[in-house]
């Protein structure tokens, strides 16, 4: 029985996707709930599982091509493919070497496969389990690269051996044209409405860290034998600002044609990472979480969005949004609102610097924060005031608690 497969809903308001990549090729064998393709929305990435067993007989939107919610883009035979039997079958060949169980690769691992052209058996194993990591693939790729590069050293030496020298003045240059993910150009549209739209400000301070730094050192073995994760610096921050829109409410309000809507919430974004541009997972009632439940959450977005594995309503919503260019050793920055947000705070690397305390100069790590507003809604002395707080209660943690 031949069986559609199309585009699942992937959001409230996504209508449409664009075919990240196929996981499978034409006349392959799936099983139910393999992921056969990978598909790109504007807020995340998808992985499509088959629906039943059977063979992907045809592929009707290539990689690259955009298709509606609900279209169908493939069609699958269900049901378990015979081996056909050859007429005259060829002599088996000679194996040196027993049967191995059939090579995997992590999710990510996958799209980079597809992305290179590589079957999953080429490339040496060194995960878990005997899983292909993109660690692994990423390092076959860079052999392949080494030794066409030599090939072609190799080449182009015997061809420069008979062949003119070239005109002085001219160079062999190349470009390569690479289009861009509809997640990528999204965040693009995004960033560039955001600077057309708003009135965006910046200002800095920076915080002494020390307390910080001593609070996890106290209680960071307690904390991770309690908890089963670290204790980063990632909580404290979102603690401090939910403080600090508490006594701003408008930086966590957003415009809404010519009305002011307050949100009684705090529903806070934060920014991360991925091979295929920035995503900001939101996690909802912040408010109401512990250290540990923050942590946890930080850990689980951070893995899944690098693994596609973020679904597009967690990217909906969100009142305010932190991002940590720190990670990347990022010193000082200006991060950009995430509209219609009225507010993004920045983190920044920790670095030990000479600062002035009672009269004597003294080493501290440091860290310079950056809070990016929009100031259609929020005046300076509101923002300043703001970042001043978040400065307050990190630098001083029992605050916290006290609530003070």
């Amino acid at each position: 029985m031949m069986i559609e497969l199309k585009v699942p809903s992937v959001g409230e308001s996504i209508t449409e996707v664009e075919i990240g990549s196929w996981l499978k090729t034409e006349g392959a064998t799936v099983t139910k709930d393999e992921s056969v393709a990978v598909i790109e929305t504007e807020k995340a990435t998808v992985e499509l599982p088959a629906p039943e067993t059977g063979t992907l007989v045809k592929i009707l939107k290539q990689q690259g091509e955009t298709a509606k919610v609900g279209e169908t883009i493939a069609h699958l035979e269900v049901g378990k493919s015979e081996p056909r039997v050859a007429t005259n079958p060829a002599p088996p060949p000679k194996v040196e070497k027993s049967p191995t169980a059939p090579a995997r690769a992590t999710p990510l691992a996958k799209h980079v496969l597809a992305e290179h052209d590589l079957r999953v058996n080429e490339v040496p194993a060194t995960g878990p389990g005997g899983r292909v990591s993109k660690a692994d693939v990423l390092h076959h790729v860079e052999q392949l690269q080494k030794e066409k590069t030599a090939a072609s050293a190799a080449s182009v030496e015997n061809i420069a051996l008979s062949a003119p020298a070239p005109k002085a003045g001219t160079s062999a240059r190349e470009e390569q044209v690479v289009r861009m993910s509809l997640l990528r150009r999204t965040i693009a549209k995004r960033l560039v409405e955001a600077q057309h739209t708003a009135a965006l400000l910046t200002t800095f301070n920076e915080v002494d860290m020390s307390a910080v730094l001593a609070f996890r050192q106290q209680y960071q073995e307690a904390f991770q034998k309690k908890y089963g994760i670290k204790l980063g610096f990632m909580s404290f921050f979102v603690k401090a600002v939910i403080d600090g829109l508490k006594q701003f409410p408008l930086l966590n309000a957003e415009i809404r044609d010519t009305d002011i809507v307050y949100h009684n919430y705090h529903d806070i974004g934060l920014a991360v990472s991925t091979d295929r541009g920035l995503v900001v997972p939101v996690l909802p009632d912040a408010d109401r979480l512990s250290f540990a439940e923050i942590e946890q959450a930080v850990a689980d977005f951070a893995k899944r969005a690098r693994d596609g594995k973020i679904k597009p309503e967690e990217l909906t919503g969100g009142t305010f949004t932190i991002t940590n260019g720190g990670v990347f050793g990022s010193l000082l920055s200006t991060p950009l609102v995430n509209p219609p947000q009225s507010g993004i705070l920045g983190m920044h690397t920790i670095q030990e610097r000479p600062i002035a305390v009672a009269g004597q100069v003294v080493i501290r790590p440091m860290m310079y924060v950056a809070l990016t507003y929009d100031h259609r809604i929020v005046d300076g002395k509101e923002a300043v005031q703001f970042l001043r707080r978040v400065k307050d209660v990190v630098e001083n943690p029992a605050r916290m608690f006290l609530e003070i």
